[in-house]
């Protein structure tokens, strides 16, 4: 079944989508919170400013995505739904918490702070909930009792594999928005800014790397089948090492004259990085194919009828030349437009 590829091809997409632009959103409120009390920084200034029109374009694409599982895959709806409903709703909780604390933290001046907190705190916890949906769709946490699924949460959270996962999640959101951070404080002429973001993802990219070596131990003993499948893409594997390394690289290339203080290259680190991540989930989506939830729900029983998928996917190609436009020229004036940049600068001065 071709469009069952198809399918899963756009579901996937937009995992990856969200996947990314989350981590970034999530971690540049996690950064909000760290250097909040730094006077001497502009860290926190510039780490609100990418979040102030980037957290409302983040949360339309979980939106698609629901959507897209419904709708593409409404038979596997079902398990999805009943063993993912207590860490769901757990991050449907903690989304609403930082979403609303994150407004309010912007309104009312006399408790910026606090509420900066708990919006900090519930991004650096929603990342590793997020994930854990990896390690429950393996099967192994799944107890089926008279036909009803339900998920074994003792057997979860004491799963070193899902500790691996919960681990890698967080040092990606932290590394991944330190770059995108250090690249946004570049453009911004921030040079202090610059420094510590730079810094900080050199802590983090050894980190993360190390976090997803756990993942690939733990695999090896707890989901034989997964990480047997993915040693077959083991050139895949060793081309994500090699882009992870060059954005690394990148980090100490010399710079271009007018910015002759900030040594680095960090716009092609977040390329590198964010091509690594993309090498390395085909791998991982790939090897778990055809399994949506191992070993009862595949691709192929969960899909949905074909003159449905034709009829959404219609819809899709079209949602998306209206809407791709827009993020293109969203993201161009965040990122490249001077005289935006300029103006932001003049605000936070005033």
């Amino acid at each position: 079944m071709v469009d069952a590829y198809i399918a899963i091809a756009i579901l996937w997409g937009f995992v990856f989508i969200y996947a990314v632009m989350a981590t970034m959103d999530f971690g540049a409120g996690f950064w909000s919170m760290v250097y909040i009390n730094r006077k001497n920084t502009s860290a926190t200034t510039i780490a609100n400013r990418y979040l102030s029109p980037t957290w409302e374009v983040t949360n339309t694409f979980i939106v698609a995505l629901v959507i897209a599982v419904y709708s593409l895959f409404p038979r596997g709806a079902y398990t999805l739904g009943t063993v993912l409903l207590i860490p769901g709703s757990i991050i449907l909780i903690l989304l609403t918490l930082r979403s609303a604390f994150l407004v309010f933290s912007n309104i009312a001046e006399e408790y910026r702070k606090p509420l900066t907190y708990v919006s900090g705190i519930c991004g650096f916890l929603i990342p590793g909930l997020l994930i854990s949906v990896l390690p429950i769709t393996h099967g192994q946490y799944i107890d089926t009792i008279d036909g009803r699924q339900t998920l074994n949460l003792a057997r979860l959270f004491t799963s070193p594999n899902e500790y691996a996962f919960f681990g890698f999640a967080i040092s990606s959101t932290l590394f991944l928005s330190s770059l995108l951070l250090a690249d946004y404080s570049k453009v911004s002429h921030e040079h202090h800014a610059y420094r510590i973001y730079r810094r900080d993802a050199l802590i983090l990219g050894p980190v993360s790397i190390v976090m997803a070596l756990a993942i690939m131990i733990t695999l090896k003993r707890e989901v034989g089948w997964l990480y047997e499948r993915m040693m077959d893409y083991l050139p895949l594997l060793y081309l994500s090492l090699g882009l992870f390394l060059l954005g690394g690289l990148a980090l100490f290339l010399p710079s271009n004259r007018d910015n002759r203080r900030m040594v680095g290259m960090p716009r092609l680190a977040v390329i590198a990085i964010t091509a690594q991540y993309l090498v390395a989930s085909y791998v991982y989506g790939r090897a778990h194919l055809p399994y949506l939830v191992y070993p009862d729900v595949t691709i192929h029983s969960a899909f949905t009828d074909p003159n449905s998928f034709r009829a959404v996917f219609a819809t899709y190609i079209v949602g998306f030349a209206i809407l791709f436009p827009g993020f293109a020229y969203f993201w161009s004036l965040f990122m490249h437009d001077k005289k935006y940049l300029r103006q932001q600068q003049k605000n936070n001065a005033d």
